[in-house]
Protein backbone atom coordinates (compact mmCIF):
# COMPACT_ATOMS: atom_id res chain seq x y z
CA UNK A 1 0.00 0.00 0.00
CA UNK A 2 1.24 3.49 -0.80
CA UNK A 3 1.79 5.87 2.04
CA UNK A 4 -0.49 8.90 2.39
CA UNK A 5 0.73 12.47 2.10
CA UNK A 6 3.28 13.52 4.69
CA UNK A 7 1.93 15.37 7.69
CA UNK A 8 3.51 18.60 8.95
CA UNK A 9 5.22 18.49 12.36
CA UNK A 10 3.57 20.01 15.45
CA UNK A 11 3.71 23.81 15.30
CA UNK A 12 3.40 26.53 17.94
CA UNK A 13 2.01 29.92 17.02
CA UNK A 14 3.68 32.68 19.08
CA UNK A 15 2.47 36.29 19.39
CA UNK A 16 3.39 39.22 21.66
CA UNK A 17 0.93 42.06 22.09
CA UNK A 18 -0.14 45.26 23.82
CA UNK A 19 -3.55 46.89 23.30
CA UNK A 20 -4.39 45.12 20.03
CA UNK A 21 -8.05 44.23 20.66
CA UNK A 22 -9.09 45.45 17.21
CA UNK A 23 -6.48 43.41 15.32
CA UNK A 24 -5.24 40.38 17.23
CA UNK A 25 -8.34 38.30 16.53
CA UNK A 26 -7.54 38.33 12.81
CA UNK A 27 -3.97 37.29 13.58
CA UNK A 28 -4.96 34.37 15.82
CA UNK A 29 -7.65 33.18 13.40
CA UNK A 30 -4.97 32.83 10.72
CA UNK A 31 -2.97 30.66 13.14
CA UNK A 32 -5.89 28.43 14.10
CA UNK A 33 -4.27 25.41 12.42
CA UNK A 34 -1.34 25.52 14.88
CA UNK A 35 -1.16 22.83 17.55
CA UNK A 36 -0.94 25.54 20.21
CA UNK A 37 -1.11 29.33 20.42
CA UNK A 38 1.12 31.16 22.92
CA UNK A 39 0.31 34.84 23.48
CA UNK A 40 2.40 37.08 25.74
CA UNK A 41 0.65 40.28 26.74
CA UNK A 42 2.51 43.20 28.33
CA UNK A 43 -0.34 44.92 30.13
CA UNK A 44 -3.21 45.54 27.72
CA UNK A 45 -6.12 47.64 28.98
CA UNK A 46 -8.37 47.64 25.88
CA UNK A 47 -9.90 44.16 25.92
CA UNK A 48 -7.03 42.40 24.13
CA UNK A 49 -6.88 39.64 26.74
CA UNK A 50 -10.59 38.88 26.34
CA UNK A 51 -10.12 38.50 22.59
CA UNK A 52 -7.09 36.25 23.08
CA UNK A 53 -8.94 33.96 25.49
CA UNK A 54 -11.47 33.20 22.77
CA UNK A 55 -8.65 31.60 20.78
CA UNK A 56 -6.28 30.09 23.35
CA UNK A 57 -5.76 29.42 27.05
CA UNK A 58 -2.01 30.05 26.74
CA UNK A 59 -2.14 33.74 27.66
CA UNK A 60 0.92 34.85 29.65
CA UNK A 61 1.33 38.22 31.35
CA UNK A 62 4.82 39.73 31.18
CA UNK A 63 5.83 43.41 31.55
CA UNK A 64 7.55 44.58 28.39
CA UNK A 65 11.24 43.66 28.30
CA UNK A 66 12.10 45.23 24.95
CA UNK A 67 11.26 43.68 21.59
CA UNK A 68 14.12 41.18 21.42
CA UNK A 69 13.85 39.97 25.03
CA UNK A 70 10.04 39.88 24.95
CA UNK A 71 10.01 37.74 21.81
CA UNK A 72 12.61 35.36 23.22
CA UNK A 73 10.57 35.14 26.44
CA UNK A 74 7.55 34.10 24.37
CA UNK A 75 9.63 31.71 22.28
CA UNK A 76 10.83 29.88 25.38
CA UNK A 77 7.21 29.20 26.42
CA UNK A 78 6.36 27.32 23.21
CA UNK A 79 5.99 23.55 23.47
CA UNK A 80 7.03 22.58 19.94
CA UNK A 81 10.26 22.99 18.02
CA UNK A 82 8.68 24.53 14.92
CA UNK A 83 7.23 27.98 15.64
CA UNK A 84 5.39 30.65 13.66
CA UNK A 85 6.07 34.07 15.19
CA UNK A 86 3.69 36.84 14.17
CA UNK A 87 3.00 40.35 15.41
CA UNK A 88 -0.56 41.11 16.47
CA UNK A 89 -1.03 43.35 13.41
CA UNK A 90 -0.15 40.53 10.97
CA UNK A 91 -2.02 37.53 9.56
CA UNK A 92 -1.25 34.65 7.23
CA UNK A 93 -3.14 34.74 3.95
CA UNK A 94 -4.94 31.45 3.12
CA UNK A 95 -2.47 30.81 0.28
CA UNK A 96 0.48 31.33 2.60
CA UNK A 97 -1.04 29.04 5.24
CA UNK A 98 -1.50 26.23 2.71
CA UNK A 99 1.94 26.56 1.14
CA UNK A 100 3.53 26.74 4.58
CA UNK A 101 1.84 23.54 5.75
CA UNK A 102 2.98 21.80 2.58
CA UNK A 103 6.55 23.05 3.06
CA UNK A 104 6.66 21.93 6.69
CA UNK A 105 5.40 18.48 5.72
CA UNK A 106 8.32 17.96 3.36
CA UNK A 107 10.99 19.86 5.32
CA UNK A 108 14.28 18.00 5.57
CA UNK A 109 16.63 18.17 8.55
CA UNK A 110 18.75 20.74 6.71
CA UNK A 111 15.87 23.25 6.57
CA UNK A 112 15.86 25.49 9.65
CA UNK A 113 13.31 28.14 8.69
CA UNK A 114 11.12 29.90 6.15
CA UNK A 115 10.92 33.51 5.00
CA UNK A 116 7.49 35.00 4.36
CA UNK A 117 6.59 37.64 1.77
CA UNK A 118 5.15 40.47 3.87
CA UNK A 119 3.04 43.21 2.29
CA UNK A 120 1.70 46.17 4.28
CA UNK A 121 -1.70 47.87 4.06
CA UNK A 122 -1.56 51.57 4.93
CA UNK A 123 -3.45 54.71 3.90
CA UNK A 124 -5.89 52.63 1.88
CA UNK A 125 -3.44 50.70 -0.33
CA UNK A 126 -1.30 47.57 -0.25
CA UNK A 127 2.31 48.75 -0.56
CA UNK A 128 3.78 46.34 -3.11
CA UNK A 129 6.29 48.99 -4.25
CA UNK A 130 8.43 51.46 -2.35
CA UNK A 131 10.05 51.64 1.06
CA UNK A 132 8.17 48.67 2.51
CA UNK A 133 8.44 46.19 -0.34
CA UNK A 134 9.89 43.65 -0.91
CA UNK A 135 9.89 42.77 2.78
CA UNK A 136 10.80 39.11 3.33
CA UNK A 137 10.50 38.18 7.00
CA UNK A 138 11.95 35.09 8.71
CA UNK A 139 9.01 34.13 10.93
CA UNK A 140 8.86 30.32 10.79
CA UNK A 141 11.78 28.37 12.23
CA UNK A 142 13.04 25.64 14.54
CA UNK A 143 13.43 26.90 18.11
CA UNK A 144 16.32 24.51 18.63
CA UNK A 145 18.30 26.32 15.92
CA UNK A 146 17.27 29.95 16.23
CA UNK A 147 16.48 32.89 18.49
CA UNK A 148 15.59 36.57 18.32
CA UNK A 149 18.46 39.06 18.16
CA UNK A 150 19.10 42.56 16.83
CA UNK A 151 19.05 46.08 18.23
CA UNK A 152 15.76 47.29 19.75
CA UNK A 153 13.34 48.11 18.28
CA UNK A 154 14.55 46.32 15.12
CA UNK A 155 14.56 42.62 15.97
CA UNK A 156 15.59 39.78 13.70
CA UNK A 157 15.94 35.98 13.87
CA UNK A 158 19.41 34.47 13.96
CA UNK A 159 19.25 30.94 12.62
CA UNK A 160 21.66 28.03 12.16
CA UNK A 161 20.64 26.26 8.97
CA UNK A 162 19.14 26.68 5.54
CA UNK A 163 16.26 29.12 4.98
CA UNK A 164 13.70 28.70 2.21
CA UNK A 165 10.86 30.89 0.91
CA UNK A 166 7.21 29.96 0.45
CA UNK A 167 4.48 31.40 -1.76
CA UNK A 168 1.61 33.48 -0.43
CA UNK A 169 1.68 36.70 1.54
CA UNK A 170 2.02 37.70 5.15
CA UNK A 171 -0.56 40.48 5.50
CA UNK A 172 0.43 43.44 7.65
CA UNK A 173 -1.64 46.36 8.98
CA UNK A 174 0.96 48.51 10.72
CA UNK A 175 -0.50 51.97 11.45
CA UNK A 176 -4.13 52.89 11.99
CA UNK A 177 -3.55 56.56 11.08
CA UNK A 178 -0.92 59.15 10.25
CA UNK A 179 -0.92 60.28 13.88
CA UNK A 180 -0.10 56.78 15.08
CA UNK A 181 2.62 56.56 12.43
CA UNK A 182 4.32 59.74 13.68
CA UNK A 183 3.96 58.71 17.34
CA UNK A 184 5.54 55.33 16.59
CA UNK A 185 8.32 57.02 14.62
CA UNK A 186 9.10 59.22 17.61
CA UNK A 187 9.12 56.25 19.98
CA UNK A 188 11.14 53.96 17.73
CA UNK A 189 13.73 56.62 16.83
CA UNK A 190 14.30 57.24 20.55
CA UNK A 191 14.76 53.53 21.25
CA UNK A 192 17.07 53.08 18.28
CA UNK A 193 19.18 56.09 19.29
CA UNK A 194 19.46 54.68 22.81
CA UNK A 195 20.50 51.26 21.46
CA UNK A 196 23.09 52.85 19.18
CA UNK A 197 24.44 54.98 22.03
CA UNK A 198 24.75 51.95 24.31
CA UNK A 199 26.51 50.03 21.52
CA UNK A 200 29.12 52.78 21.20
CA UNK A 201 27.94 54.26 17.89
CA UNK A 202 29.10 57.90 17.64
CA UNK A 203 27.15 60.75 16.12
CA UNK A 204 28.46 62.13 12.82
CA UNK A 205 27.01 65.19 11.11
CA UNK A 206 27.35 63.52 7.71
CA UNK A 207 24.92 60.81 8.85
CA UNK A 208 22.35 63.39 9.90
CA UNK A 209 22.66 65.28 6.61
CA UNK A 210 22.94 62.51 4.03
CA UNK A 211 21.31 59.35 5.37
CA UNK A 212 17.73 60.71 5.39
CA UNK A 213 18.09 61.90 1.78
CA UNK A 214 19.58 58.59 0.71
CA UNK A 215 16.77 56.69 2.42
CA UNK A 216 14.09 58.78 0.68
CA UNK A 217 15.76 58.26 -2.71
CA UNK A 218 15.99 54.53 -2.13
CA UNK A 219 12.33 54.11 -1.21
CA UNK A 220 10.69 56.63 -3.51
CA UNK A 221 12.85 56.27 -6.63
CA UNK A 222 14.83 53.01 -6.59
CA UNK A 223 12.02 50.96 -5.05
CA UNK A 224 9.42 52.90 -7.06
CA UNK A 225 7.43 54.26 -4.16
CA UNK A 226 6.14 56.90 -6.59
CA UNK A 227 3.93 54.19 -8.11
CA UNK A 228 1.88 54.16 -4.89
CA UNK A 229 0.80 57.79 -5.33
CA UNK A 230 0.47 59.98 -2.24
CA UNK A 231 0.68 57.00 0.20
CA UNK A 232 4.07 56.11 -1.30
CA UNK A 233 5.31 59.67 -0.92
CA UNK A 234 4.12 59.81 2.71
CA UNK A 235 5.84 56.53 3.59
CA UNK A 236 9.14 57.52 1.97
CA UNK A 237 9.04 60.94 3.66
CA UNK A 238 8.16 59.48 7.07
CA UNK A 239 10.97 56.92 6.80
CA UNK A 240 13.48 59.66 5.96
CA UNK A 241 12.17 61.62 8.96
CA UNK A 242 12.71 58.53 11.16
CA UNK A 243 16.33 58.29 10.02
CA UNK A 244 16.86 62.01 10.66
CA UNK A 245 15.38 61.81 14.17
CA UNK A 246 17.38 58.70 15.01
CA UNK A 247 20.66 60.51 14.45
CA UNK A 248 19.41 63.78 15.96
CA UNK A 249 18.49 61.90 19.14
CA UNK A 250 21.86 60.17 19.14
CA UNK A 251 23.45 63.63 19.09
CA UNK A 252 21.15 64.66 21.95
CA UNK A 253 22.18 61.64 24.03
CA UNK A 254 25.88 62.36 23.49
CA UNK A 255 25.31 66.01 24.44
CA UNK A 256 23.56 64.98 27.65
CA UNK A 257 26.31 62.47 28.46
CA UNK A 258 28.98 65.17 28.13
CA UNK A 259 27.07 67.38 30.54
Amino acid sequence: MSEGPAKPPPVSGVVICLNEADRIGRCLESLAFCDELVVVDSGSTDGTREVVRRHTERLIEQPFLGYVKQKNFALERAAHDWVICLDADEALSPELRDSLLAALARAGDDVAGYELDRVTHYLGVWHDHGEWYPDWQLRVFRRSRGHWAGMDPHDRVELDGRVERVSGRLLHWNYRSLSEHIQTTDRFSARMARSMHEAGVRFRLVDLLLRPLARFFKGYVLRQGFRMGMPGFVVSSATAYYVFMKYAKLWELEREARR
